[in-house]
């Protein structure tokens, strides 16, 4: 039989899995392990070294301990698909198929280690809620993680009746979207259902992760999109807008119109995880500016000759912007150059060039006084 025939077979008798997100690309990478009896599964929860793991045969009870790597970023996660033994007790995962898409932080731990909070996503929805003030720098975090995880991230303003003057909404949305270039915008209320349709349509058919602080409305709004009340609800403070952690693990959902929902805890510290790339597609006005800059290398600081001063000059770019875009990159640094031996070396020797520069430009200007 031909590896073509196989996939096809082998996504054919799986197909029940359609509802999860099977397709014939995860079957030709499954077919191997199918020709060794394996069961192919949905993580659809993970904890304390066990998963819960959706397949043909019901949601199945497995323990990870034969893929639990030294690499945090190779442990079993909820979105994976895996092969899993057919029967046994206890019965176990077998291994984890390559994932197309990984959303991932840095721990809050000194050991500079990444925590993967969802696998395989297509949509990343960061859930923000009117009922606090608008935090721009924390969307702007949140949307260069997902850019960097491969998914496409769409930002949710919740609680939206609590808005009730349309012109005032439609300034925050605008708000929104200067700090969000790329991204749909959507302003819903879970409450009244209100633009629950649209996002049902946005993220149908394929995997969202809903992510966001706690407080954010994230529960009422998976309940909102699955119809039903699945998750628990606690209310928030009216003082500040935030709320108890209602969701204490990660879990995967089916949605009525088809797709999944990854509903996540409410996440306090959101740390870049080499997401270099991710702040360059968030801000990415300043770095088309950048490529007008007079120097290859301008740090956008003092530079003679700097496009992206002379857009802040010329009231084309919010100073907000740029600072926001300097705090994300010298954090995204500094956790790269934790693991990166070549790229400590490089930023020691860019710190010593600028020193030298600001030492001989400091020495000319007491010359001139002289």
């Amino acid at each position: 039989m031909s590896s073509t025939s196989s996939s096809t077979s082998v996504f054919t008798a799986h197909s029940t899995l359609t509802r999860y997100g099977w397709d014939e690309d995860w079957a030709d990478a499954f077919a191997p392990y199918a020709a060794e009896g394996l069961l192919p599964g949905r993580v659809v929860r993970v904890d304390r070294g066990q998963c819960d793991v959706a397949t043909t045969d019901g949601t199945l009870r497995a323990d990870t301990a034969f893929v639990t790597p030294h690499d945090p970023l190779r442990v079993v996660c909820t979105g994976d698909w895996v092969a899993v033994e057919p029967d046994g007790s206890p019965r176990y995962v077998r291994t984890c198929l390559p994932r197309r898409t990984a959303f991932v932080r840095s721990t809050s731990s000194k050991r500079s280690e990444g925590q993967i909070l969802a696998a395989n996503v297509d949509h990343a929805i960061v859930a923000v809620s009117l009922a606090a003030e608008l935090d721009l720098a924390r969307i702007e975090r949140f949307l260069a993680l997902a850019w960097e995880s491969g998914a496409q991230p769409l930002v949710v303003l919740t609680k939206a009746d609590l808005v009730p003057d349309p012109v005032t909404l439609a300034y925050l949305v605008a708000d929104v979207e200067t700090a969000a270039p790329g991204v749909t915008v959507l302003s819903v209320s879970a409450e009244h259902g209100e633009g629950i349709d649209v996002l049902s349509a946005v993220v149908g058919g394929g995997t969202a992760v809903l992510l966001g602080q706690s407080g954010a409305g994230k529960s009422t709004l998976a309940n909102a999109l699955l119809g039903e009340d699945v998750m628990d609800v606690q209310a928030i403070r009216d003082v500040d807008g935030k709320g108890r952690h209602t969701t204490t693990t990660r879990n995967l959902l089916t949605l009525p119109g088809g797709g999944v929902l990854i509903d996540t805890p409410g996440l306090r510290g959101v740390g870049l995880w080499d997401a270099g790339t991710g702040v360059g597609q968030v801000f990415a006005e300043i770095e088309e500016l950048g490529r007008d800059c007079r120097f290859h290398d301008c740090a956008h600081e003092s530079e003679p000759g700097c496009a992206v001063l002379a857009a802040i000059d010329g009231g084309e770019l919010p100073e907000r912007r740029l600072e926001s875009y300097r705090k994300l990159m010298r954090e995204n640094q500094r956790i790269v150059a934790k693991t990166d031996a070549r790229l400590r070396a490089e930023i020691r020797k860019e710190w010593k060039r600028r020193g030298a520069a600001g030492k001989a430009a400091m020495e000319a200007k007491r010359g001139r006084v002289r």
